[in-house]
């Protein structure tokens, strides 16, 4: 659905070419929820307007959909870029226009009759939850409001590809929640590819199918948002996993139980069905081994549940090596720390 084929991107500051983006080698496939994760000023807002040209890359080819934007002239490339809807971190409504009248500015662009374009600013409206505040103003609006308004309107021209840049980072973590669950609809209702930038870990592991992080203008480490956020191998992106991991706690914990004994720490992963089922006792009682649970949590990831258990081992080394093995052989992922 989505290529980039070794996609640079520089900019001239104060007489020097600095880039931007160095070789993003990036294929999204249809109607998945892809993110990019990246801290501020790693390449993440600039990937993200390089899809629809809004920034022009330097070298390297865009494809969407079979057709090569970066080898499209201006009249082409306007074309195109109406299958491209994009929401931004600020709204952009236009403040002297009606809630209405902002879903419908892309549609008086395209020169679509009125009837149409009444009929589907209603569909819309009805779609994000704002059919009784059609006739208001922005600034009437709640920040989660502004941001429904935002996603209408880049859906009014039934696009193929939705680009979100930073699109929950003014918000509070409920309405976040909110307007990633509308996201979640709009891409099953509709089949919709969405492509989303952040710098929020729990954005990804909430909707994303899987997710590319970015350091430094390259992608350095992707795949499934399951096998990235529980393996991780780059140092970013263990440091995204620990935003939602309770690290600086589990720290301490560690350091605690180490500095009083020698005994055995480690960490099981459950995922899927595994996360609801009592294995953990079962092979306990099996091998005999007493434990302490320092750390746990459960949750999910888009509809994948999981489970992380930070759990102390008592007894000799070769008992904690049999329980270890135990575990494994019952499909665990186990990880001495």
């Amino acid at each position: 659905m989505i290529r980039l084929e070794n996609l640079h991107k520089d900019y001239k500051v104060d007489g020097k070419m600095v880039p931007a983006l160095r070789g993003i080698d990036l294929s999204i496939e249809k109607g998945e929820i892809y993110g990019v994760i990246g801290h501020s000023g790693a390449g993440k807002s600039t990937l993200i307007r390089c899809i629809n040209l809004l920034e022009k890359p330097t070298s390297g080819r865009v494809l969407i959909d079979g057709v090569e934007l970066t080898a499209l002239d201006d009249g082409k490339l306007q074309q195109q870029r109406r299958q491209i809807g994009m929401i931004f971190q600020h709204f952009n409504l236009l403040s002297s226009a009606t809630v209405a009248d902002n879903i419908a500015f892309p549609l008086k662009l395209a020169k679509t009759p009125k009837a149409v374009i009444d009929q589907k600013v209603t569909d819309l409206l009805a779609l994000v939850g704002l059919q009784e505040h059609r006739n208001k103003y922005p600034a009437q609006l709640s920040g989660g409001q502004k941001q429904r308004v935002g996603i209408a309107r880049a859906l009014a021209n039934d696009p193929k590809v939705l680009l979100c840049d930073e699109a929950t980072s003014a918000l509070d973590p409920q309405t976040t929640n909110s307007i990633l669950a509308l996201l979640l609809d709009i891409n099953r209702k509709l089949g919709i590819t969405i492509v989303l930038i952040t710098h929020e870990m729990h954005v990804i592991r909430s909707i994303c199918d899987r997710v590319g992080v970015i350091d430094g203008g390259k992608i350095v480490e992707s795949g499934k948002v399951v096998d990235v956020f529980l393996k991780p191998q780059h140092r970013v992106t263990r440091e995204f996993v620990e935003q939602v991991a309770d690290s600086v706690e589990l720290k301490e914990a560690v350091s605690h139980e180490k500095s009083a004994n020698d005994r055995t720490i480690i960490r099981i992963t459950f995922l899927g069905e595994q996360t609801y089922q009592p294995i953990l006792f079962q092979t306990m009682q099996e091998t005999g081994t007493s434990f302490n649970i320092l750390q746990g949590t459960i949750s999910r990831m888009k509809e994948t549940p999981y489970g992380q258990l930070v759990v102390e081992l008592e007894g000799d080394a070769d008992r904690s090596r049999q329980t270890i093995e135990s575990l494994r052989g019952r499909g665990l992922e186990v990880e001495v720390i």
